[in-house]
């Protein structure tokens, strides 16, 4: 080979030797720190948490929100003791205000949970623990819901919000009765029939009362015998709760119990719903409630803003009826809610109870 050709084989193989350098360098090569953060989703961009989740993360920069979400409050455990004849449990807390009224539902306030609770596994599927919430949209406007309100249904009855530019005023008596003179009073005087939810031992021991209400034609729903987390029970003691206090109810007024219910602290399943329908039950939940089972900051005026603040149609308001506040605000609470021309109205004015 002459001197030329020798010289064509370096060069080619030189040219070959640049152009491997040059591919090997194109894929392993890192992207620079600019490269890296053009390819990364930036914070401020990231969606915003649905107002059906409560608990997914917020993004860096979040969004005004527009609603409020109120969580069902939990009371104290004073507000909950039960009768001392019954058996102790556990009083479970959640719900804020939105509560039932205001209160928790999914995003809970954290429980107390006993000693045996924590090494029990999560409930799952329909078994999955609940708590009931809504979300605020202002003044004159139906609040949102959580979006497990889509799986009820024929199998699931269960209400929140009534129908009509009505207000349906609901009592629970999980605890303490309040000034049950003064609260039949406010009613009285201003012609307003009441849905009042108390549980069985309130019922076994203010029998009076329990006939009054009914003699002036308020409605008493049940409200389980012992005011329990009733997801923290089997099918058969759920059941035991209700039909205990069914029978309780009749030999109180002679008269049967109205095939209406409500979860002690807005607690439930979607199984729970299930049972309760079986039974004939329709299970009703509310639209406005507050943190009402210990004193307000400014009283009774704090009652009246919050329930005036969240009138709407078919407005179901939950009141803890040994709330001092609520009692002294009730007459002004009636009052006010009439001029803004709502009408009052009982629960059964729009749902079936026949089984």
């Amino acid at each position: 080979m002459n001197r030329f050709g020798k010289r064509l084989i370096a060069a080619a193989a030189l040219i070959s030797l640049l152009a491997g350098c040059s591919v090997r360098t194109a894929w392993d090569a890192e992207p620079s720190p600019s490269e890296s953060s053009a390819s990364t989703v930036s914070p401020s961009k990231s969606p915003s948490p649905s107002p059906d989740s409560p608990a997914s993360p917020a993004p860096t920069a979040k969004p005004k929100p527009t609603s409020t979400i109120v969580r069902t409050p939990v009371p104290s455990p004073s507000e909950t003791k039960a009768d001392p004849t019954q058996k102790p449990t556990s009083t479970p807390t959640s719900e804020t205000t939105g509560e039932a009224g205001s209160p928790k539902p999914a995003a809970t306030t954290p429980q107390t949970a006993s000693p045996a609770s924590t090494t029990k596994p999560a409930l799952t599927g329909d078994r999955a623990v609940l708590s009931w919430y809504y979300m605020k949209k202002g003044q004159g406007k139906v609040p949102g819901f959580p979006k497990e309100v889509e799986q009820y249904g024929p199998t699931r009855k269960a209400v929140y919000v009534g129908t009509g530019h009505k207000v349906y005023l609901t009592f629970d008596t999980g605890g303490p009765m309040g000034d049950t003179e003064k609260l039949l009073a406010a009613l009285k005087d201003n012609e307003v029939k009441a849905n009042f939810f108390l549980a069985g031992y309130n019922v076994k021991k203010y029998g009076d009362f329990v006939k009054k209400l009914v003699a002036d034609g308020h409605l008493v729903a049940n409200h389980t015998m012992t005011h329990t987390d009733m997801t923290k029970q089997t099918d058969a003691e759920v059941e035991k709760e209700v039909r205990d206090y069914e029978k309780l109810f009749q030999e109180t007024t002679g008269e049967p119990i109205t095939k209406i219910f409500r979860f002690p602290y807005g607690k439930y399943s979607m199984h729970l719903l299930e049972e309760l329908t079986d039974m004939g039950y329709t299970s009703v939940f509310w639209s406005t409630a507050m943190r009402d089972w210990e004193p307000r900051k400014n009283g009774a005026d704090d009652a009246y803003r919050d329930v005036m603040n969240g009138l709407h149609d078919g407005n179901i308001i939950l009141m803890h009826q040994g709330s001092e506040d609520n009692i002294n605000a009730l007459d002004r609470i009636i009052k006010g809610i009439k001029a803004e021309g709502y009408e009052f109205a009982l629960l059964t004015d729009f749902l079936s109870t026949k089984e």
